[in-house]
């Protein structure tokens, strides 16, 4: 498995304990495991043009980086699930983890999308998530919780457990309001 884990990335959690990060509940450094509700995005600082409502939608959470070469490979495939599955019931947010916007603007400028893309310009969301590895992706089941998580990116492996997956938790009912 192709994947990117730079020493930067290991101090990110220590960091955010250290600075208080962990009591607001969308920034806790114990990261974000299976069974878990995600965190609202809205409130984590990251910037960007944030989907609609999530309520009751299939969502896939990816950190990415646009000097991460898995990441860059992840784009197409995600893009693909997007075409596939729509957006009445499924979402893609791609964080960018880039230092600079310019770095991730730049990489989407030539590599335009479909899905949503934010940035995560003080790492803040990322190290909450502790992330220690480029791509990881969660899927997010239709009541808010984190069913699934990808550490790096497989071409072929990692796309057919997303539409195994993502098809498995599209077929549960969607919770009532």
């Amino acid at each position: 498995m192709n994947s990117v884990s730079p020493d930067r990335y290991r101090f990110i959690p220590a960091l955010a304990l250290f600075l208080g990060l962990a009591a607001s509940p969308e920034l806790r450094a114990d990261g974000w495991k299976e069974g878990v509700e995600l965190p609202d995005l809205k409130t984590s600082g990251v910037t960007g043009t944030m989907p609609g409502n999530l309520k009751g939608k299939v969502v896939l959470v990816d950190f990415w980086a646009s000097w991460c070469t898995p990441c860059k490979a992840s784009f197409p495939v995600m893009e693909e699930l997007q075409k596939k599955y729509g957006t009445n019931d499924f979402a893609i947010i791609a964080i960018s983890v880039d230092e600079k916007k310019s770095a991730m603007t730049k990489y989407l400028s030539r590599n335009p999308v479909a899905f949503t893309t934010l940035h995560d310009s003080a790492q803040k969301l990322v190290a909450a998530a502790d992330v220690a590895t480029m791509p990881t992706s969660f899927l997010i089941d239709r009541t808010g919780k984190i069913r699934f998580v990808h550490t790096g990116f497989d071409p072929d492996k990692t796309k057919a457990d997303y539409i195994q997956q993502i098809d498995s938790l599209l077929k549960q009912p969607a919770p009532k309001p």
